[in-house]
């Protein structure tokens, strides 16, 4: 296992220690906390060394989501090296049927993957639960909301990009890892921040388990590259907003 140069993934450098918990997780134990066989991080001296300041073995952790985002014979004749980030990101929107640019920057293709999970979420559930979800991210006219009108809201909110989007990029993450490997995030303690997460966790739990049965068919490398794909995605906007992350409100 070896670190490819890559632009995508840099960003990695500057994230500190505890943010990046969650995403050498994804990467070292499966969903109901086993250690995967298939990871060589804690394997490594650096990481038996330093562990966990995961900022210490950076370029270890971006090296496995290369190399679990590859083909395993053809890494062999890489040096040990997996492929890049945009292909292992794209590779996981193909897989989860998300409409994207490929000529698009990461940034842009990991809100469309959000906005899948989320858009597919929300037709998922009831009036009641459409109505409880704007309520609680505080939109007007209830009594006309509609599930087409609150995705294009948050379409809106991903494309204008800013702390909002941000916002809702927590949200996501958290119900999603929460679905996938069990626990979510880490969240700020902000009282309408948990709300909406509350109201998302059910009906992303629903879609991620529709994927699940989909991946288990698919090979077991979706099962790592998709948490991690979507823990890198929430770390590139956290780094983003640094000086906003810890004053989240709606």
């Amino acid at each position: 296992m070896a670190y490819r140069y890559d632009p995508d993934l840099e960003f990695l450098e500057q994230c500190a220690s505890k943010d990046m918990d969650d995403l050498v997780y994804c990467i070292t134990h499966d969903k109901d906390g086993s250690a995967r066989i298939t990871e060589e991080l804690t394997a490594t001296a650096v990481y038996k060394r330093h562990n966990p300041d995961h900022h210490q073995y950076w370029e270890l952790i971006a090296a496995e989501v290369q190399c679990f985002g590859a083909n395993s014979f053809a890494t062999l004749f890489r040096g040990g090296k997996g492929v890049q980030y945009k292909e292992v990101l794209t590779d996981v929107c193909e897989k989860m049927k998300v409409n994207f640019n490929k000529d698009s920057n990461v940034e842009v293709i990991e809100q469309n993957l959000l906005m899948k999970i989320l858009k597919d979420s929300i037709e998922k559930m009831s009036a009641a639960e459409v109505r409880q979800l704007a309520e609680s991210m505080g939109v007007k006219n209830l009594n006309t909301i509609t599930p087409e009108a609150l995705v294009g809201g948050f379409q809106t909110i991903f494309r204008m990009g800013g702390f909002k989007s941000y916002q809702l990029t927590l949200i996501v993450v958290n119900a999603v890892m929460k679905a996938l490997m069990g626990r979510g995030l880490t969240l700020a303690g902000n009282a309408a921040l948990t709300r909406v997460a509350a109201v998302m966790t059910g009906p992303i739990g629903w879609v991620i388990t529709g994927l699940w049965t989909a991946v288990d068919l698919a090979g077991a490398a979706y099962r790592v590259t998709i948490p991690a794909v979507i823990q890198i995605a929430f770390l590139r906007q956290k780094l983003k907003y640094a000086d906003l992350a810890d004053e989240i409100q709606f």
